[in-house]
């Protein structure tokens, strides 16, 4: 299944961790090594050159004589070195705002309620991606966009926005599942086909995985894998992270299935 998606998003370098650990733990050394030059490689393409570096020389430890390897630290070396030599720009120093005399701070505090709690449920990339994308109107997004208000964490689960939008036949699900891959970069990864980790699931919330939609399917090394429909809710993000010391690894899922899943697994 990694194999598959690595190759299908060969940058995706939490993909590629996954895969060099399945083929470490099946003693396949070989496509280890490969796939250790595929993540350094995927570190470069996005720019995380010390990240790049660190993987490198881990396979310099098993095969210090790696040309490709030597290769390719030396290009690093170079390009580091060309950026450390540009010119920096000057650096602006903005004027002190003039102060004037006024009340003390104390008496300008007014009474009343503290603000609510900003929730950053993804709202506002996917208004970008359907509304601005020109795959939905205003009106439709405004109206089916899900509120947390009507979430009963003992009955209910809040369906993912493009499952809603598939069942109104207002955008298919392969087309919104596309897009979602292609703005947010993660994979797809087809959870019917995959052995979903009870325990690891039950370790977190349940009610946050109800309210986001979101399931934690497996522990892989110090890494946990995460599905999710959608990928730029914040709020789901740092609920999960409140509940575990290791890296989340998100994936993009189909819907039904991550329902499916979450009803089976989280009680």
């Amino acid at each position: 299944m990694f194999e598959v998606i690595t190759q299908s998003q060969p940058t995706d370098y939490q993909s590629l961790e996954i895969l060099k650990e399945a083929y470490y733990k099946l003693g396949r050394h070989k496509d280890v090594v490969t796939t250790a030059k595929r993540i350094a490689q995927a570190y470069v393409q996005q720019g995380q050159l010390s990240s790049a570096i660190l993987e490198y020389e881990s396979i310099l430890q098993l095969f210090p004589g790696d040309p490709d390897v030597q290769l390719a630290l030396a290009e690093i070396e170079n390009r580091a070195n060309s950026l450390s030599m540009r010119p920096a720009a000057p650096e602006m120093v903005e004027p002190e705002p003039a102060t004037f005399p006024g009340p003390p701070a104390h008496r300008l505090r007014m009474p009343g309620p503290a603000p609510a709690k900003e929730v950053d449920d993804g709202r506002q990339m996917m208004f970008k991606v359907f509304v601005e994308g020109k795959l939905l109107s205003e009106e439709h997004f405004e109206y089916y966009w899900p509120t947390q208000r009507r979430f009963n964490p003992e009955t209910s689960i809040v369906e993912p926005f493009i499952q809603v939008l598939a069942v109104k036949e207002l955008v298919p699900l392969a087309q919104s599942l596309k897009v979602l891959c292609q703005r947010s970069r993660l994979a797809y990864l087809p959870l019917d086909r995959y052995d979903v980790d009870i325990d690891t699931a039950r370790s977190f919330p349940r009610d946050a995985c109800r309210q986001w939609c979101v399931l934690p399917f497996d522990r892989i090394s110090k890494c946990v894998m995460v599905a999710t429909a959608n990928p730029f809710c914040k709020q789901a993000a740092l609920d999960l992270e409140h509940a575990t010391k290791h890296r989340l690894l998100w994936y993009l899922v189909s819907p039904e299935d991550l329902m499916r899943s979450i009803r089976k697994t989280i009680r």
